[in-house]
């Protein structure tokens, strides 16, 4: 950005000495030709003053076309372009690109707004991609237990045996809850991502609130029998307890998922150079390299054989809402013995 600051004020200073260079040309040469036909003339005045009148007139012209040569060619050639582009851009084309109208060291200011119209157009590009893949994954997801939920409710007005109705019933309260969790976190990430929703920092007892978020998951480990061990510390930093409770409750319910019956899961809770750090480790399936490196992104499952339990979105509102915290995660995994993800959460104290 210095340099092309640097090449913006280098064209504007060439500009101003171009024009002051033409007109003390020109009254140079107005002051030259009156001197000469006043001398020729034996002094007379009146024609000296004509004939200098006539030069001036002559040079105006002869520089007004000059000037709108320079325009045609340095405005109104690239304002065109500019131009067009942005049109195209607003129908919705973003694939245009303008391209620069001179060479890297000698941009000018069209240069520069050129330069950010396609960064610009790149980048919508990019989000375009995105909300077409967010659709159809969306539309995906819940076309498959709206289908569950139509099948089971016919199915449910012919049965006559009470106990299949029973399974049939707990089936659509099953379906209905994954369907209402999963516009619950499409609507939540899509408000994270809008900034239509800020974080109230206040003062959390952040070893009581990872504690609360344990217990709700006391009957899925019971049921699974796997070891939970924690070491946990009493600490008190400024930050939403809604958004804590996003991050520690998604990760808790993945790492539940993805551990094996008598598997294990330790959570810790400690503070290391001024920050709150959090890791849950499990002994489940893990995860590859490529899998590692997708995982933050919406609708990803790398395990799809869990997929029945989620929707993809759990992570990447963990990311977004760590964004807006402030805080990091990282994640080390190794593939069949499970994964462990740290998170970082600075005491945003006022």
């Amino acid at each position: 950005m210095k340099n092309k600051n640097t090449q913006k004020s280098r064209f504007t200073v060439w500009g101003y000495l171009g024009f002051f260079a033409m007109v003390v040309v020109i009254a140079s040469l107005s002051i030259l030709v009156y001197d000469f036909t006043e001398e020729k003339s034996g002094g007379n005045t009146a024609l000296s003053a004509l004939v200098t009148l006539a030069n001036i007139c002559v040079m105006t012209v002869l520089c007004t076309a000059i000037d709108a040569v320079r325009r045609k060619v340095m405005v109104e050639r690239p304002v065109k372009r500019i131009l067009d582009a942005t049109e195209r851009i607003t129908a919705g084309d973003f694939s245009v690109r303008i391209g620069t109208f001179h060479a890297w060291g000698k941009y000018d200011e069209y240069d520069v707004i050129a330069e950010n119209l396609d960064k610009m157009a790149e980048e919508l590009s990019k989000s375009e991609i995105l909300r077409g893949d967010f659709i159809a994954n969306v539309s995906h997801e819940m076309k498959t237990p709206l289908a569950v939920i139509r099948n089971y409710a016919a199915a449910l007005a012919d049965e006559k045996d009470e106990a299949v109705r029973r399974e049939y019933a707990q089936t659509l309260v099953s379906e209905s809850r994954r369907l209402d969790k999963l516009v619950t976190n499409v609507l939540r990430l899509s408000k994270l991502e809008n900034q239509e929703i800020f974080p109230e920092k206040k003062k959390v007892q952040l070893g009581e609130e990872v504690r609360k978020c344990l217990l709700d998951f006391l009957g899925a480990l019971e049921q699974k029998e796997i070891e939970l061990v924690c070491n946990i510390d009493d600490m008190e930093i400024y930050s939403d307890t809604d958004f804590l409770n996003v991050i520690w409750s998604n990760l808790i319910s993945n790492a539940v998922k993805f551990t094996p019956a008598g598997g294990k899961i330790v959570v810790s809770l400690k503070e290391r150079e001024g920050l709150a750090v959090l890791k849950v480790r499990d002994t489940g399936c893990g995860m590859n390299a490529e899998t590692g490196a997708r995982i933050f992104d919406k609708f990803y499952q790398g395990d799809r054989s869990h997929a029945v339990e989620g929707n993809g979105l759990g992570l990447a509102l963990v990311k977004k809402t760590i964004d807006i915290l402030g805080g990091e995660i990282a994640v080390e995994s190794e593939l069949g013995k499970g994964s462990e993800f740290t998170v970082k959460i600075a005491n945003g104290a006022p």
